[in-house]
């Protein structure tokens, strides 16, 4: 492996979604800075902080259907049952629903909690309240998707928060998604919540730490067989 290989591999890369805002962050300082030397500093603090925010690190994800891999980076918010949005058709039944909270210092890239094909996609306007709240689920803008796997229907919603002004879904109905695909990004601060058929077991407690791709969520049945990985 040559030098440069080895540097590429320990930095970061940064998701495109991200370019124009870390341009237009480093105009700004170079801009402030040429004024006040001293606002050319924060200026490359806040750049360095949104070259962060869009981090998209390569993630290691477990090759298993039965497993639910998490959707984002964050924090288990909530774990329970609850009734899914009505846009995305999975009936008014309560599913078992885990959600994930992102600060703004979390990895904003979402992941697909399982593999399968999507054949939905809903966007709804709304609030933006505080996405830490469960309120936030019915009221706030959101983006849902119905993922069709071997283990049923799973909807994954994308809330905006009180920050996120913009939420971006890169894939499309009837698309073909692996889990820990990418298959979205929220601007600045949310939450993912996913909605899983009633066989599925939580793995993770209220407070857990998630890693997108790579934390699982929960389980649809026990598998004592060994897992593979793959990384994205």
């Amino acid at each position: 492996m040559s030098m440069i290989d080895s540097i590429r591999r320990q930095i970061t890369p940064i998701h495109p979604e991200g370019y124009i805002f870390v341009a237009g962050f480093a105009l700004a300082t170079l801009v402030l800075g040429s004024f006040v030397g001293s606002l050319g500093w924060i200026g490359a603090i806040a750049t360095a902080w949104c070259a962060y925010f869009f981090r998209d690190p390569v993630r290691f994800t477990p090759l298993d259907e039965t497993l639910v891999v998490s959707p984002a980076d964050g924090i288990v918010s909530s774990i329970g049952y609850f009734a899914p949005p009505p846009e995305l058709g999975l009936g008014a039944e309560p599913m078992q629903r885990i959600s994930v909270f992102m600060s703004v210092f979390d990895c904003h890239v979402n992941r697909a909690p399982v593999a399968g094909r999507v054949t939905k996609i809903a966007y709804k306007p709304g609030l933006f309240l505080n996405a830490d709240l469960d309120k936030a689920s019915e009221n706030n803008e959101r983006n849902g998707l119905v993922i069709e796997a071997g283990g049923g229907r799973f909807g994954v919603v994308q809330i905006a928060g009180f920050v996120a002004r913009r939420i971006v879904c890169f894939v499309r109905q009837g698309e073909a998604v692996g889990a820990g695909d990418r298959f979205g990004l929220i601007r600045f601060g949310s939450r993912v919540d996913v909605y899983m058929p009633g066989a599925a077991q939580p793995l993770v407690t209220i407070g857990s730490k998630a890693i997108a791709g790579e934390t699982v969520l929960a389980e649809l049945r026990s598998n004592g067989s060994r897992r593979s990985f793959k990384s994205g």
